[in-house]
């Protein structure tokens, strides 16, 4: 049972890029799921969250406006399409399940297993 991360790089920044999620051994759309992300020295931070029940989409204020997470049923895959990078997004991404989507003080929570994360790099 894993959680397998695809699609980080290096960007300029204003660039974009395209995360994707695909688990093996359950099925992902069967949960919620999304993105946290690590920077060097500083604490996880929540990126955005989409809920299994309605769909609905959950963003942290950091993020908001330029990141868009969906999910691709027929193959049980989830993106996340990254769009005015900033150098501040640089940070390594992790693909969660969450239990549920929860937002709380601007910051999407709840992950409860990720996978082995993929880097994202944004030049200046």
């Amino acid at each position: 049972v894993q959680l397998v991360d695809s699609g980080g790089g290096l960007a300029q920044s204003g660039g974009s890029l395209r995360l994707s999620c695909a688990a093996s051994g359950f099925t992902l759309n069967l949960h919620s799921a999304g993105w946290f992300r690590q920077a060097p020295g500083k604490e996880r931070e929540g990126v955005s969250c989409i809920s299994r029940v309605d769909g609905n989409t959950y963003y942290s204020d950091s993020v908001k406006g330029r990141f868009t997470i969906s999910r691709d049923n027929s193959s049980d895959t989830m993106y996340l399409e990254m769009n005015s990078l900033k150098p501040e997004d640089t940070a390594v991404y992790f693909c969660a399940t969450f239990a549920p989507c929860t937002v709380h003080n601007g910051m999407v929570e709840g992950y409860d297993f990720w996978g082995q994360g993929t880097q994202v790099t944004v030049s200046s």
